[in-house]
This record gives structure tokens, sequence and C-alpha cells, in this order.
């Protein structure tokens, strides 16, 4: 498996950062995690930190060295997540709750799969076109959605584009979406971010930027103009992006990675324990190894389905 990576989370104009990301990986699977703590509700940054780190740590659990049903884990990671989110929050005695996007991919073999709760989103773009993006949990995605059924001519009211109707940490249960697995091509470009970048940069900019340059290039590019574009105001402005499969060069370029001399049971991670100054207690052990159970009786019930 080979892949070129690059990252960047920038503070913006707001007083702290409570974006997250990072990325893991095997000899043979790698997986990608951006969230987004949520402003409006306390330590954001707390439930970001706490969403990668456990998302992460099934991840390293299960990748031995691949992930057997990609889907049902990314499903099932990010209920987890959610629920050492709640935990933390009781633990605290927090009258009201911490909250965070998500978005995950897995990739291995010859394709990719993802999941995401919110607003956060991750790009395709193949060929310097775009293949296919998330569609956020908001009510304005929900209205555009509805005004492209009703046709031209259509209207509906105006709808603030923070509003989302979902997030982990909330007292509901997340509402999320699984897709995959879809093959990868040689060169396929892969962008994860948080609203910081899309809410400030065009999705052609983002699209074109990603298509005419190496991610290392196009991630900071595309950082520096989210920035500029959002003023003193600006938001977190969080990046991920990673190109497939790329050429023999690709290990001379800035983030060129190669798991192909990693031994079986090696796990490589950029996501770190704490946030800041602020060190989080240990994630639940007894609800890590519940959520590997669960996992594995979604992936021994879907092998049963599909027999």
């Amino acid at each position: 498996m080979k892949f070129s990576v690059f990252q960047i989370s920038r503070r913006g104009g707001r007083e702290k950062n409570e974006d997250r990301m990072g990325y893991c990986y095997t000899r043979e699977s790698g997986l990608f995690v951006l969230a987004d703590g949520m402003g409006g509700h306390p330590e954001g940054e707390v439930a970001a930190q706490l969403a990668l780190q456990t998302v992460a740590a099934l991840f390293q659990k299960e990748a031995k060295p691949t992930v057997k049903e990609p889907g049902e884990f990314l499903a099932l990671a990010l209920m987890a997540a959610h629920h050492q989110i709640i935990r933390y929050a009781g633990e605290k005695g927090m009258l009201d709750t911490p909250r965070t996007t998500l978005v995950a991919a897995v990739l291995q073999g010859t394709s990719a799969t993802w999941v995401h709760c919110g607003d956060s989103r991750l790009y395709v773009v193949r060929d310097g076109e775009l293949l296919t993006r998330t569609r956020d949990h908001s009510y304005l995605e929900q209205q555009n959605a509805a005004m492209a059924a009703e046709g031209p001519g259509a209207r509906l009211g105006a709808i603030n584009r923070n509003i989302l109707f979902t997030c982990l940490g909330s007292p509901t249960k997340p509402v999320f979406d699984v897709t995959g697995p879809v093959p990868l091509q040689q060169g396929d470009r892969i962008l994860l971010c948080s609203d910081g970048l899309w809410g400030t940069v065009s999705e052609e900019t983002i699209v074109q930027h990603l298509a005419a340059q190496p991610v290392g290039e196009a991630v900071p590019d595309l950082v520096e103009q989210a920035l500029r574009n959002g003023g003193a105001t600006c938001d977190n402005v969080t990046v991920i992006a990673l190109e497939w499969e790329t050429p023999d060069r690709f290990e001379s370029t800035h983030g060129g990675v190669s798991t192909d001399s990693i031994s079986d049971g090696v796990f490589a991670s950029t996501i770190q324990a704490g946030v800041g100054d602020t060190l989080i207690d240990d994630l639940d052990d007894d609800a890590i190894e519940r959520s590997i159970a669960e996992i594995n009786e979604a992936i021994r019930r879907s092998a049963a389905r599909k027999g």
C-alpha cells in the first residue's frame, strides 16, 4: 500500500482549535479520520479527541493487518466514539455534553470505505474531476436535496448552513452514512476536511487544487485561501488529504508513505493521546472490548447473510 499524505490544522480567528485529525496504518490497511468539535457546547476539542482516539484504538485492535468488513467496522467504531463521549460527560457531571462531527475512511486492498456524521466532508477527485463527496447532515443540505427533487423553480426558506440535525455526543442516537467500498485508481485524491475549509472555499476551487498539485502543495494553498477568505472570524481549518497508489517517485515527495516493508503486527499512528495541556483519562477498556465484540458479531452476521 502506497500513498502520499499531508495534514494541517489552523486555529483561524477562533479562541482555540477544536478540530482534530490524524491517520494510522498497518501493512495492508489505513485509517484516515477527522473530527470537528462543535461550538456552542462545552469541550468540543475533547469530544473530537475522544472520537479520534476511540476509532484509532478499535482500528489498532481489528486491523490484523486488514479490517474484515470496513463498513461494519466504521459504523460500530463511530457509535463506540459516541458512547465514549457520553461516558466522559457523565463522569464529569456535565449538564451539557461535548459534541463533534466525524468523518473517517478505511483504505485497503484496492478500495476505500468511509463513514460520516455531521458536516465534516470527504471528497474524492479522479482525473481532474470530482468523483463524489459526502452530503452534510444539515438542514441546508436537506433543503438543497428537496429543491433538486422539486425541480426548477422550487423555493424554500433560508437556512443557516451551520445548523446540524445530528452529531456525536448528543443525547439522541447519531445519524450517519457509510459509503463504499469504492474502487480506487492510480492517482485518486481523497480529502477530508472540517467546514472551516469548504465553508469559505468553493467546491470548484478544492477540486482544481487537488487536480493540479500534489497534496503536499494543494492542502497548504487551500488552507491559506480559507483563512484569507474567512478573515478575522475564520473558523478552525483542518484538512488531511492523500494521493493513492502514486508512482514510484512518490517516495521522494513530501509525506510519501509505503507500507510494503512493515511487518505483521506493526501499527503506526499520528493520532496523539492528549488535547493540548488537557489530559483525557484512559479510554474505557471494557467499552472498547464490548465494541470489538459488537464489531465481530456484526461481521459474522454480514458473512452469514452473504453466504
